[in-house]
């Protein structure tokens, strides 16, 4: 076995140990109560908390870690000073917590407590007057009619004192007496809690708690120990290096050796806290639950009534985090002092310690809609509404449960920690041991056999020769660390199972990782500005059902900082934790996660499990290091003596500083990453630092939501500019999504900062509801109820939004069983799709007497000048279009409001025989409604009916709409009108769509038409006041104009030159190429790429227009469909005399569609007909096949000029060509289109 003697006297970084503290019961300073401990002074003061104090720590300083004396004695005992007596339990207990520095490094305190004689007899009668106090507190009150409480104020005390001079002594005795669990110094003995604390730079559980279990039974042994207790913490604070990574390291405690190990530099970092207990406590359901929420930011508070427990689980679920990183706050153990920070308005992690018998209805939590309670002692785990799952979660609980089942633990939870059987007791003699060192002299043992030697001769020092030692037997030890190695195991391999999932999600991330700036300089300057991360392209590579989860988590601090330490290794050097990440990817390439098919991929399990367990089993199983042995130190002596029970009063000057110049080069850093907040300031409870700490909290507030609205705009407009065909698009529906829900979280978050009583989950909708009552008593008639609305939109004006409490009322009526935060976030997506967010909160906000009623001092909705800008942000997110609220909430019912506009630079009388409407939009259409006669309008609540397996159903909103079907009845020789456009009006959102027609509607005009199916745009507002101005999204492909549809020859023909006609043609079905391209979801409407206009069907036309001759052949307007009719009759003239020349096939298809359409029941006229032709050619992929041969028939050279596009063969050709492209992709129609055909 390779082992040597080191050391690790040196810098800080390099030992073992930062620092030894000990706190408890200062006997200068006296008794003093811990006020923020919440408890009552009812309660007996041996069951109160008291101020514990550092009494010493050694050494004063380091270079590297400074000791921060008031959060280590938080930390140490976060409930304060306890005190018991002789009757009382005094177990001693051990508890870990962590300490975050500024500059992202992070250090360890393992803590033994333990309860030690008090010797002070001026705590004892302190005491004794506390309790004398409390009893005539309890007899006076219990004997008095007085039901009122007593307060814990100065005033109080003193008359309590009063009280006490006033009783005589049998009364006072009689009182004692009978009080149960009452203190008298000369029957009872005090004892007061103390802690013993290492602080280190790694998270080394098992190897300080053993120390510290050692140290402990020193104390308390009848016999004093063989070196003074000083030798053993100068060794480890000075001579105890921290093992070389890959390497383990063997040193001493007080009673026997103790092994720690470094994981190497292509495994995962040191995890010592079991994970197996983790799981065990929750179950692997909760704790993938749990792990979702850390890693999606949300504020996860852990609650039980042991300290440890909350580490276990806090360190054991940032473990599982590998490679990425919390970036938040971070506090396992929140004492008493810092209860104030539940309230902070950012993602954290904090956990705190359950009262007995309390429950977590009784937490006062200022908000909970974007908080995980995880009641650890009841196995529970609460996470946020809509919580996305993790990809593969199922295949994932299967592989745990594999791992968890082979190391013989239960993995649906509720039990503790589950250990192996025990295996029997090894009471091996020192003859047996001896018998085993002459066989390995005489080389007899092999080199398992060895292995197994040396780990009983450890132990049987560790134990005595003789196999008892401190009630331990050798079998006992043996147990012990079987246990530990077993636990290890298990460590290593739960996490190298989320480790592999990451792997392959994340396996081609840096094909993703955009570089764009030239040097660090630049980077830092423009970060706010840069995206690091193609998010859209990765997530298009991924499977459907992790969208939603990918999408939210790449909006993630941690995963921003993974990216910037990416960005940053092409200048400085690698993080650790992402140099492993990607040495691993390169070093065995097991995902190809772009080559598979996402629909298809399959779950891998992880492969190195077996492999990562050796690892680690070797290291512990063979030493690579010895460190020195503890010795005598130059001491006084008489110091120091062993008193049985009592830690002794160490030598400060020989714990200052170490002695051994020996040094070991190790190098090591454990960085955390960048943080927001200054994380020793959260430490500090002194008025001054809680100040500046939620001043830092508004400060960052302000700051996310400037960066949140910069995004969202940024993003949306680029997203526009694609739709005018300048620039690529960077965002999906999906992402945008998750801009908008970071949106909801964040203004539950400044709603929920500094609020004073918790009045529900959501802060923000507990507020709404405040306003609303007040807004209720006052508000003046809205002018959206008003009769003359329609007004607006027969001018092409959006009527005035609805009110505030219109609003609220509309999501309260909501059929959706929507919980307060669904309300909140559905009123949320409403606003900002009525583009009125902004200012309902600032009429939220200008109620400043209920927001001082509501809020202390400190929150960010009473700091003026940040609540302004915080409303110009939002105010921002004016100039863009959301659809968020429509699209979102997809099963409500929706009145649409309908207005029928007639042309009015034609002085005819609108005349309609039972005008009818049908809208259409993403989500379905209303159904035929008939508009009620002498009226131009219509109002109906949509509840459309969908035929599904012959049943119907009420069904959702109609999202945004796409088409409208006008249309009347043939009666009467006046029932024609001239339509300028349809209006449809959104009552809920506001949305106003237009409908351009621009035709008759008649028989005996135009071309006969009674039907029309007319394509909507989007009409921004204008005018606004609010805004002052508007640049809105960008109006979608309406119906074609009038001019491109009828009148004379001589307009159509000089309109286009025949390049300009065919690079309209080549651009419409681009425009259906890059459509189909797009994700799924973030198609936008297909029709109007067909039937808009630019769409296919009127580029198609203008095609045939081209060159066309004089009307004169048929006495009136021209139309396609009139030419298509004429070579279907003359395709099937010459079919029936057998002169037909050509494919029959195709011939006979275009003459089937042709006669279909003309026998369709509806009246849809030439135009319609030919654009029915035209999509159903395209659906059918048969369009490019029968413009040969309208081309070719004998028709063409008669209606057409010689150099129409139509006689050039080449032209004609290369369009076919063109059409071809898109027999790729599945072209389906809506219904409004090809309704009443049957083909």
């Amino acid at each position: 076995m390779m082992s040597w003697v080191t050391s690790g006297t040196g810098s800080a970084s390099c030992r073992f140990a930062h620092y030894f503290v000990v706190c408890g019961l200062d006997t200068e300073t006296g008794l003093e109560p811990e006020e923020l401990a919440g408890e009552s002074f009812e309660q007996s003061p041996l069951r109160r908390s008291f101020k514990s104090k550092v009494l010493a720590h050694y050494p004063e300083s380091t270079d590297r870690s400074p000791f921060n004396r008031d959060a280590v004695n938080m930390l140490c005992m976060p409930h304060g000073l306890s005190f018991r007596s002789q009757a009382d339990g005094r177990e001693h207990h051990f508890h870990s917590f962590t300490v975050a520095q500024d500059d992202g490094t992070r250090s360890y305190g393992f803590v033994h407590t333990y309860y030690e004689a008090v010797t002070s007899a001026q705590i004892t009668t302190a005491m004794e007057i506390l309790h004398q106090m409390h009893h005539v507190e309890h007899y006076s009150t219990s004997s008095s009619s007085s039901s009122s409480a007593s307060s814990p104020s100065t005033s109080s005390m003193d008359s309590l004192v009063s009280s006490l001079d006033e009783l005589d002594a049998d009364s006072l005795s009689a009182c004692l007496g009978c009080a149960a669990g009452s203190f008298q110094p000369a029957r009872d003995t005090l004892y007061a809690s103390k802690a013993l604390c290492l602080l280190t730079p790694l998270p080394f559980l098992h190897a300080a708690h053993h120390f510290l279990s050692q140290l402990h039974q020193a104390v308390t042994s009848h016999a004093a120990p063989p070196l003074p207790l000083e030798s053993y913490i100068h060794n480890i604070l000075y001579e105890v290096p921290v093992p070389p990574p890959g390497r383990s390291l063997r040193f001493h405690g007080v009673q026997g050796p103790i092994v720690c190990q470094q994981p190497g530099p292509e495994e995962l970092p040191l995890g010592d806290y079991p994970l197996g207990e983790a799981f065990s406590l929750l179950g692997v359901e909760n704790m993938v639950r749990l792990l979702t929420s850390v890693l999606l930011e949300t504020q996860v508070l852990l609650y039980s009534q042991d300290y440890q427990r909350l580490m276990t689980v806090a360190e054991g679920i940032t473990n599982l985090l590998f490679p990425f990183q919390w970036q938040h706050v971070y506090l396992p153990i929140l004492p008493v002092p810092l209860h104030h920070l539940l309230d902070a308005p950012v993602p954290f992690l904090m956990g705190i310690q359950r009262k007995d018998c309390s429950q977590c209805s009784t937490l006062d939590l200022s908000h909970e809609a974007n908080l995980c309670f995880v009641d650890i002692d009841n196995h529970r785990v609460d996470p946020p509404e809509d919580l996305p799952l993790f990809p593969d979660q199922p295949e994932l609980i299967l592989e745990l449960n594999e791992v968890l089942l082979r190391f013989g633990l239960q993995p649906h939870g509720g039990a503790t920690t589950s250990n192996p059987a025990p295996a029997a007791p090894l009471c091996l003699s020192s003859l047996v041991l001896e018998d085993l060192m002459e066989d390995r002299r005489n080389g007899n043992l092999g080199g398992e056999e060895l292995a197994v030697l040396e780990r009983l001769q450890a132990l049987a020092r560790r134990c005595g020769e003789g196999g008892v030692e401190g009630g331990k037997t050798l079998g006992r030890a043996f147990q012990e660390e079987e246990e530990e190695l077993h636990a290890a195991k298990m460590n290593v391999q739960l996490r190298e199972v989320f480790a592999g999932r990451f792997a392959v999600i994340f396996g081609r991330y840096e094909e993703f990782v955009i570089h764009s700036a030239p040097d660090l300089e630049s980077w830092l300057g423009n970060r706010d500005g840069t995206s690091n991360f193609d998010k859209g392209s990765f997530l298009s590579v991924q499977p459907a059902p992790h969208l939603h989860f990918l999408s939210w988590f790449l909006e993630t601090a941690m995963f921003s900082s993974f990216l910037d330490s990416k960005v940053l290794s092409r200048w400085a050097d690698q993080e650790p934790l992402q140099r492993v990440f990607d040495g691993r990817l390169e070093s065995e390439h097991p995902y190809d996660t772009l080559e598979d098919d996402p629909g298809n991929r399959r779950y891998r399990k992880c492969s190195v499990l077996h492999k990562s367990a050796q690892a680690m089993e070797r290291r512990l199983l063979k030493v690579d290091h010895t460190a020195i042995h503890p010795h005598l130190l130059d001491m006084r002596i008489g110091q120091g003596r062993h008193q049985q029970g009592c830690f002794p009063r160490l030598q400060a000057d020989v714990l200052a500083q170490g002695h051994n110049t020996n040094k070991i080069n190790i190098i090591f850093k454990y960085s955390l990453g960048r943080r927001s907040l200054h994380q020793s300031k959260l430490l500090d409870p002194s008025p001054s630092a809680v100040t500046q700490i939620q001043r830092g909290f508004v400060e960052g507030l302000l700051s996310e939501c400037r960066l949140k609205t910069r995004r969202m705009l940024m993003e949306r407009m680029g997203k526009e500019s694609v739709e005018l065909g300048q620039g690529e698009a960077s965002i999906t529906g999906l992402q945008e999504n998750t801009m908008i829900h970071n949106l909801c979280d964040l203004l539950e978050r400044t709603w929920g900062h500094g609020l004073l009583l918790k009045q529900g989950r959501s802060a923000l909708w507990s507020h709404l509801l405040h306003c609303q009552a007040n807004g209720e008593k006052m508000e003046p008639p809205s002018p959206a109820e008003s009769p003359g609305q329609s007004r607006y939109l027969l001018e092409g004006l959006a009527p005035p939004k609805g009110s505030f409490v219109q609003d609220m009322r509309f999501v309260q009526t909501m059929s959706e069983g929507l919980s307060e935060v669904g309300r909140a976030r559905a009123w949320i997506h409403l606003s900002l799709e009525k583009k009125v967010l902004s200012q309902h909160l600032k009429l939220l906000l200008a109620n400043q007497n209920l927001i001082r009623q509501l809020y202390k001092p400190h929150a960010f909705l009473l700091c003026e000048e940040e609540r302004e800008q915080f409303l110009f942000h939002l105010l921002s997110l004016n100039t863009v279009d959301y659809l968020c609220f429509t699209r979102t909430f997809t099963s409500i019912s929706i009145p649409y409001r309908v207005v029928i506009t007639p042309m009015k630079k034609l002085s005819i009388a609108m005349t309609m025989s039972n005008p009818w409407v049908c809208v259409s939009g993403e989500l379905g259409d209303s159904g035929v409604r008939q508009i009620p006669k002498n009226t131009q309008e219509i109002v109906f609540q949509v509840r459309f009916l969908t035929l599904v397996s012959l049943s119907r159903c009420q069904c959702q909103n109609l999202g945004r709409l796409s088409t409208l079907q006008l249309g009347q009845e043939n009666s009467g020789l006046l029932a024609k009108c001239l339509v300028d456009c349809v209006i449809v009006h959104n009552e809920i959102t506001g949305h106003t769509y237009r409908f351009p027609c621009g035709r008759w509607l008649g028989k005996g005009v135009g071309d006969d038409s009674l039907e029309r199916v007319l394509i909507g745009q989007l009409v921004s507002p204008r005018g606004e006041e609010e805004s002052g101005r508007w640049t809105g999204t960008p109006p979608e492909q309406g119906s074609p104009p009038q001019s491109g549809h009828m009148g004379s020859l001589g307009r159509c023909n000089n309109r286009l030159s025949s390049v300009q006609v065919q690079e309209e043609m080549r651009e419409a079905v681009n425009n259906l190429v890059k459509h189909f391209h797009k994700a799924e979801q973030e198609r936008g409407n297909l029709t109007a790429l067909l039937c808009g206009e630019e769409g296919l069907v009127r580029s198609l036309e203008q095609f045939l227009l081209h060159g066309f001759k004089s009307s004169r052949l048929f006495q009136r307007s021209v139309f396609i469909w009139d030419f298509v009719e004429k070579v279907v009759v003359s395709m099937e003239t010459a079919d029936q005399m057998g002169d037909l020349r050509g494919s029959t096939e195709l011939c006979d298809s275009l003459c089937h569609y042709a006669n279909a359409i003309n026998a369709s029941p509806r009246n849809i006229g030439k135009e319609g007909k030919f654009q029915l032709l035209v999509c159903l050619g395209v659906r059918d992929q048969l369009l490019p096949q029968w413009l040969p041969l309208l081309a070719e028939s004998h028709l063409t050279a008669r209606l057409y000029e010689e150099s129409a596009l139509v006689q050039d063969h080449a032209a004609v050709n290369s369009l076919s060509r063109i059409l071809h492209t898109l027999h790729e992709f599945p072209i389906t129609l809506e219904t409004a289109l090809i309704k009443g055909v049957d083909l």
